[in-house]
């Protein structure tokens, strides 16, 4: 009988804090067979072993979207893991659900308040899966009562995109979100670039022209004009309006919309792990 309300006790502990089995027993063996206080015991040992990590690189896991038409937003977001094994597991599936649905609910304006909000949630899951994990970034996307929102996820949850239409289009809302997906454009037309973005493309595409012999005879208001050609040219390229449309590459994304009568206001893509560089000596 001993035996069986043991078993029950660990089976209890497990289903609460998501440890393994021998952790559960020897968590209720060093505090006298106390659900409670083993939980607690638990979890600061989670929290201990977190900080032993710490200085590892959590560059995979999931990124996931969600929208709610009833009150106008999308919520899309990154959270992190050290391991494709974790990323695939159900209780970090299980976190980034409950996370999206904590953003709705709560609607932090900042990653430092998103965290604070969530700590409770990614110390019981850091503890269940055991490796660092890291919200990385979200963002709460609003739209106006005429527009509409697109959305799509890639690999299930590698990529994922919202977009917000001028107006709502149910037939063109996940093939344009899976363009971006697939071509991941940074700007909308060319107007939306930053001064910076330009600035920068512009001083290479000086040093080219300045470089090339073949233009070192042309008058500095012709160089001036094939420098903005070859900015123009480049920045194109990242543009979602001008890219060739992924469904039908003889136009542009721009001109189907147009024929649609419609038009992107916004898009925002998240990808795993982009940008963070792993550290290759660090094993899984």
């Amino acid at each position: 009988m001993a035996d069986k309300n043991v078993i029950e006790l660990i089976k209890a502990l497990r289903e609460r804090t998501g440890a393994g089995m021998m952790d559960c027993k020897r968590a209720l063996e060093a505090n006298g067979m106390d659900i409670e206080k083993s939980v607690d015991y638990l979890r600061e040992k989670g929290i201990a072993k977190q900080a032993r990590r710490a200085n590892r690189t959590a560059a995979e896991g999931l990124t996931n979207v969600a929208i709610c038409e009833k009150c106008g937003k999308a919520v899309i977001l990154e959270i992190n893991c050290e391991t494709d094994f974790v990323s695939a597991s159900d209780k970090f599936k299980s976190l980034v659900a409950s996370v999206t649905d904590t953003l709705f609910e709560k609607e932090p304006k900042t990653i430092e308040e998103a965290k604070a909000i969530t700590t409770q949630e990614f110390q019981d899951a850091a503890l269940a899966v055991g490796e660092k994990l890291d919200f990385r970034r979200f963002a709460i996307v609003s739209k106006k009562p005429e527009e509409g929102f697109g959305s799509y996820i890639h690999m299930g949850g590698k990529i994922s995109v919202v977009v917000v239409f001028a107006k709502a289009d149910e037939e063109i809302a996940k093939p344009i979100a899976m363009h971006i997906a697939a071509n991941n454009p940074l700007y909308v037309n060319l107007e939306d670039v930053p001064a910076a973005d330009r600035a920068r493309e512009k001083a290479i595409a000086e040093q080219e022209v300045k470089d090339d012999p073949k233009l070192m005879a042309k008058p500095d208001q012709v160089k001036a004009m094939i420098v903005e050609r070859k900015v123009d040219k480049v920045l194109s390229q990242s543009c979602l309006a001008l890219q060739p449309y992924l469904m039908d590459e003889s136009e542009s994304v721009g001109e189907f919309l147009k024929g649609k009568g419609n038009s992107v206001v916004s898009f925002v893509r998240y990808q795993v792990g982009d940008g963070i560089v792993k550290d290759p000596s660090q094993a899984n």
